[in-house]
């Protein structure tokens, strides 16, 4: 048996245009997004007794129900055709349901991990066609640097280096639902990705400047409290804040991590919530 430890990462979206409904029913996007050093662990053990087999404390999923790393486990054996039996532990450290992409991190990571222990030859492409099948953010943190995708999400291309920054995130400990969040999206501009400015920033004024999120409204209309640890951020001297995908993380822009560390301990000491101090990866 061979067992290892793999760090599965959150990302944030430094912006979100929503610009248009699919005939699929999915929404065409243009987003930044940038993943960060608050990750969930995964534990892989391969070789035990026959069958997939994941365990996660304190999530519990609705019944009948499959959590996406077991799924992910299941695609890449039948597409590798290889029987054997995985057990995989996850230690949640990205809350659940907060504009993170927790779960999707978990898929991608199980796929790369997978593919490492098991010395398995599957080039990026091979990997990413898996990811889109799990989810539309699993490609992303497949490609692993900091993108901008479009289409459903999925299609990704590399961005320029970014200005050096931190970031502090404040989750208030609601989980928003993701599709409800679409379902309640007025779509009013007739987008198109051609006529929609680059995220190209240089400075750290350019990226704060860049900051949006097309969802935000959606959700602060459900939960006020959004806008409230927006601003409460802004007021421990962040550059920019801004809403995570759906939510309801919300996540400040520091000059570095010493300043977003103190913010995180000035907020810390008003209110119960995770705070979170993060590096950009």
């Amino acid at each position: 048996m061979l067992k290892k430890t793999f760090l599965a990462p959150a990302k944030i979206n430094l912006c979100l245009h929503v610009l248009g409904r699919l005939k699929s029913g999915y929404h065409e996007l243009a987003m930044a997004m940038q993943r960060v050093d608050l990750c969930d662990e995964i534990q892989i053990q391969v070789g035990g007794s026959p069958g997939i087999r994941v365990t996660c404390a304190g999530v519990e999923l609705p019944l009948n129900e499959e959590n996406i790393a077991a799924r992910a486990t299941r695609l890449f054996l039948e597409e590798t055709h290889i029987d054997i039996g995985i057990d995989i532990e996850i230690t949640k450290r990205i809350p659940v349901a907060a504009g993170l992409g927790g779960g999707s991190s978990d898929a991608a990571t199980v796929l790369l991990g997978l593919s490492e222990m098991l010395k398995v030859d599957l080039n990026s492409d091979q990997l990413l066609e898996m990811g889109c099948r799990l989810g539309a953010d699993v490609p992303f943190f497949i490609f692993q640097q900091p993108a901008w995708a479009t289409g459903t999400g999925t299609t990704l291309e590399p961005l320029p280096v970014l200005p050096e920054v931190a970031y502090l995130l404040i989750n208030p400990g609601i989980a928003v639902s993701t599709a409800e969040v679409y379902q309640s999206l007025q779509l009013t501009k007739g987008g198109e990705l051609a006529n929609l400015p680059r995220f190209s920033v240089v400075t750290r004024a350019d990226l704060c400047a860049a900051l949006h999120n097309d969802l935000e409204l959606v959700t602060l209309q459900r939960f006020p409290l959004i806008a409230e640890i927006k601003q409460r951020l802004l007021n421990q001297g962040a550059l920019g804040a801004l809403m995570s995908g759906s939510g309801a993380t919300v996540f400040g822009v520091y000059t570095d991590f010493s300043m977003a560390s103190k913010a995180a301990e000035e907020l810390t000491a008003e209110m119960d919530w995770l705070i979170c101090p993060v590096h950009p990866i």
